[in-house]
């Protein structure tokens, strides 16, 4: 069985940190979200064109965070990225970031509903886009 993640990297740039020169929390979801619009791009359901359609909109509904270790200026960083978990109306998303030398970092998790045009969630997520999802999900234990 293959492994179904996704890889992103990324430098630490001075803009992502705080005063002491380690990356700002809230910047981690930037990451993660970079990560995110790079992988659907890869599935062939680029974001903007998903919005410009109006036919399949994902906004996050939740998004949380747990802190390991700090990343500094200058820091090469990997994240993983594997849909946690597949629902009728939506999906999670986790996130792994590690430094260089592969100590963990950061986790984070964002789940995204489908809705319409008009804002109101989907009865379900769409069959194309489940079928892309399906092969990156996590197989439960």
């Amino acid at each position: 069985m293959t492994d179904p993640s996704f890889t992103y990297d990324f430098e630490v740039r001075l803009h992502d940190t705080d005063a002491a020169g380690r990356l700002f929390f809230a910047h981690l979801f930037r990451h993660a979200h970079d990560a995110y619009e790079v992988f659907m791009d890869r599935l062939g359901l680029p974001l903007h064109t998903l919005i410009d359609a109006g036919e399949i909109l994902l906004p996050l509904v939740h998004a949380q965070a747990d802190y390991r270790h700090p990343l500094h200026h200058g820091e090469p960083v990997r994240v993983t990225l594997r849909i946690a978990e597949l629902r009728t109306r939506s999906f999670a998303v986790a996130y792994r970031f590690e430094n260089a030398d592969g100590v963990l970092a950061a986790t984070a998790l964002t789940v995204h509903l489908q809705v319409g045009a008009d804002g109101t969630p989907a009865p379900q997520l769409a069959h194309s886009l489940r079928a892309a999802l399906t092969p990156w999900a996590v197989a439960e234990p």
